[in-house]
């Protein structure tokens, strides 16, 4: 059994991403970062599938914390699936800032970096060893880096900056056979950021070739697909699922 890590999975894109890969046959370590009930419901609804899933605490912004979170990643891979090691790593959790650039404050500005930027980096250094070779990483960036959309700067900046790091992942991990990819979701139905209004929903679906909003489900498909191993050839790229957003 391959065995994934996926970070905010108690809710919206990363609980999908973890739903997903569990019909698809992986063990599933899920983090939460102050909703245990939400995550131990994503942990429910894959064993009752007949999965195998574990939800562990973890604030990607607290970086100080990381070593803690290694040594329960290592006890609960021994507890829960007799292994010492995992397989991939999904870099998924984050949250949004709609605010303009004019009014961003740095104590804003360095929550989003430590959490979509730093948090990522050093996670996965952190976890590194404990990855197999041939595994993979996928890290969650966004279509904002390509689309500049007023009032997220920091936070699409940053996520640019993610999806740079992937490649450079990619190009230092090859030699151990782990492939680096990014996805880079469009306008998703989830609570990110507050969620949609109507209002911005039909918005943002005019500008969209397919004429809606994504759901969550879309995003955590295309994770578990590029995980399988019929996407291996995959390496060092940024995909975005936006269903045709702005072209």
């Amino acid at each position: 059994m391959k065995i994934v890590i996926v970070t905010g999975g108690s809710r919206g894109l990363g609980a999908s991403a973890a739903i997903e890969c569990a019909d698809k046959g992986m063990g599933v370590i899920l983090t939460y970062n102050s909703n245990p009930a939400k995550a131990d419901e994503v942990v429910k609804k894959i064993q009752e599938t007949g999965g195998k899933a574990a939800a562990l605490k973890l604030d990607v912004g607290d970086i100080g914390a990381f070593p803690a979170f290694r040594d329960a990643v290592t006890s609960t891979l021994q507890s829960v699936f007799g292994r010492g090691d995992f397989d991939y790593l999904v870099n998924n959790a984050g949250y949004g800032l709609f605010n303009p650039i004019s009014t961003v404050t740095e104590d804003q500005f360095d929550g989003l970096f430590n959490v979509h930027l730093k948090g990522p980096f050093f996670l996965t250094q952190i976890l590194l060893p404990l990855m197999a070779d041939s595994g993979q990483i996928v890290n969650i960036t966004s279509a904002t880096s390509r689309v500049a959309t007023a009032g997220v700067a920091p936070y699409a900046a940053l996520k640019g900056g993610l999806e740079v790091l992937t490649r450079y992942m990619a190009k230092e991990f090859g030699e151990r056979g782990i492939r680096a990819n990014s996805i880079a979701p469009g306008a998703i139905r989830t609570e990110l950021g507050g969620g949609l209004n109507d209002e911005f929903e039909a918005i943002l679906a005019g500008q969209t070739a397919l004429g809606r909003v994504g759901e969550p489900e879309e995003i955590g498909g295309v994770v578990a697909s590029l995980l399988s191993s019929e996407n291996r050839w995959i390496n060092a790229q940024n995909i975005e699922v936006a269903g045709g957003y702005i072209i």
